[in-house]
């Protein structure tokens, strides 16, 4: 098998991975950079991102406090303050190192001013955009910058499986051993299907969300919860996994689609309603923000008036806005629409909620750092306290950009007290073949998102999620058996991530007996019992 070392290797290539990547190589021009990306390098969850990137823009309007404000609110009391006042007041700094490197947001006609979007739970407008797929455009960006540095090389369709620690050396590693230490990872070489060790002095975790665990979602088929998974197979701590924000308006497809198509919450913010079937507006019977509220709230009324009336979906009436206006802000909606049958200038739009952000992750500090020493973690991967229990709209781009320049800096004071560790053996694939029936792994997909979507949805109940816990340790007994007799595939270990990723969302959720953000039970309806971050 191969062995690979490298100074500093990074798992992810969307906006965390890339940005640390970049400054990382200025930084240190004498170091190696090894990005992994399981797909293509353009392949990732900032990709797909329509709104844009919120950050305090007009100042004679605007300013820092009233953008920490919103966060909180939205974060329903479980936000770490600092946290937040650093992901906002640094913001902007990295928004305009982006824009340096050629990112392009829109500007007002004949203005030489950013034309600012805003967003549900905003109480300004702030969110800086490229027409309805500003996600590409920071990609686009990322990318073509990344090319200029020698020191940062990609390795595309590298599926990385587990961290490596001191487990590997025989050490017993369990959940409060000290001092855990992270040499690296194995990976797959998807090309060859050889599993190489790849070694490093520290190693940067930004492998995004694990949205594909539910049926629907606006999540590309890559988010499969890899990184969180492989942090607590490596007895990292991981946090607030219970808090999964759906996404308010998915376009509804009777068909089926994955991802679900987003219909960005910036159409909202340009003067779309939200009406039920008969075009009634219903959102003032929710809060008075009315469909500007924040995201928990929107996608729990939808779910509500949905079951009320029996329907399979809400709608968005965007029919008294201007025409052009809305063709020149949202292009890419307004073709999917019409692909799908529907003017939005003539017909509302059919929206229901989908799986869309996770606001839990491995657990980090104001610098990135997670609980095992060596391993840092940005992006959707990342539990920084900034989101708590819901995340404010285009405030993930942001946290991205800052932690991944926090994470940078750290690096570069730390590097050179870190070696490589070269003990670490070659993985194990002993008594495994090849599996008999694919089956087995397509069809334990399905059944994870069943199980999570009918029982761990926007609306939970005690019942509903002990069923689930029941349902899913099955499934994993079933699959870790299929682990240890069947050789290494993507495909067998994204299942096995994504019941990773179910457990602890449904462990995470038990323990909370309270309603809170993205977490309503049944059992506790409005009922506020713990304020503490919950660990795992």
């Amino acid at each position: 098998m191969t062995q690979i070392k490298t100074d500093i290797l990074v798992l992810g290539s969307g906006i965390a991975g890339l940005t640390f990547a970049i400054k990382t190589a200025k930084q240190l021009p004498d170091r190696q950079i090894m990005v992994l990306t399981k797909t293509n390098e353009g392949e990732s969850n900032t990709r797909y991102a329509q709104g844009g990137v919120a950050a305090v823009w007009n100042v004679e309007k605007d300013n820092f406090d009233k953008h920490i404000a919103d966060t909180l609110d939205a974060g329903d009391g479980l936000c770490k303050e600092d946290i937040v006042r650093i992901v906002v007041e640094e913001g902007p700094e990295r928004v305009r190192e982006i824009i340096e490197w050629g990112a392009r947001f829109d500007k007002e006609k004949e203005l030489d001013v950013y034309d600012l979007a805003r967003e549900g739970g905003h109480s300004e407008n702030r969110i800086l955009h490229f027409k309805d797929f500003t996600g590409w455009e920071i990609q686009r960006t990322l990318m073509e910058e990344a090319m200029k540095f020698d020191n940062i090389k990609v390795l595309e369709h590298y599926f990385a499986l587990d961290f490596i620690t001191q487990h590997h050396l025989g050490r017993m590693v369990i959940r409060v051993t000290p001092n855990i230490e992270c040499y690296g990872c194995y990976a797959l070489n998807k090309q060859n299907n050889s599993i190489e060790t790849i070694l490093s002095r520290v190693t940067i975790c930004c492998t995004g969300g694990g949205g594909q665990v539910y049926k629907s979602t606006t999540n590309p088929i890559i988010a499969t919860g890899d990184g969180v998974a492989m942090a607590y197979r490596a007895k990292g701590r991981v946090e607030n996994m219970e808090f999964m924000q759906f996404h308010p308006t998915a376009l509804y497809n009777p068909a089926g689609e994955n991802p679900s198509f987003l219909v960005s919450e910036a159409v909202r913010g340009h003067g779309a309603i939200l009406k039920n079937e008969v075009g009634e507006a219903f959102m003032q019977e929710y809060d008075p923000r009315l469909s500007l509220a924040p995201r928990d709230i929107v996608a729990r009324a939808i779910d509500a008036e949905m079951k009320k009336r029996g329907t399979d979906c809400m709608y968005l009436d965007c029919r008294h806005l201007d025409h052009d206006d809305f063709l020149a802000h949202f292009p890419t909606i307004y073709d999917k629409c019409l692909e799908m049958g529907v003017n939005p200038m003539k017909s509302m739009i059919p929206v229901v909620p989908a799986c869309h952000y996770m606001c839990g992750g491995i657990l980090v500090d104001a610098v990135g750092r997670s609980s095992i020493h060596r391993l840092y973690a940005a992006g959707e991967s990342s539990s920084t306290g900034l989101h708590g229990a819901n995340r404010l709209a285009s405030n993930s781009l942001l946290e991205a950009l800052v932690f991944a320049h926090r994470i940078s800096d750290d690096v570069f004071k730390h590097i050179g007290a870190w070696t490589i560790e070269d003990r670490i053996p070659d993985w194990n694939a002993e008594g495994t073949t090849d599996p008999q029936e694919m089956v087995l792994i397509t069809q334990g997909i399905k059944e994870l998102k069943e199980i999570m979507s009918y029982y761990v949805g926007i609306v939970r109940s005690n019942l509903r999620l002990k069923r689930a816990l029941d349902r899913l340790y099955l499934l994993y007994q079933e699959t870790e058996e299929l682990y240890r007799t069947s050789t290494i595939s993507p495909q067998l270990m994204e299942l096995r991530n994504l019941i990773t990723i179910a457990y602890l969302i449904t462990r995470s959720a038990t323990h909370r007996r309270e309603s809170r953000g993205l977490h309503f039970t049944t059992d506790y309806p409005g009922q506020l019992e713990f304020k503490e971050f919950s660990i795992l």
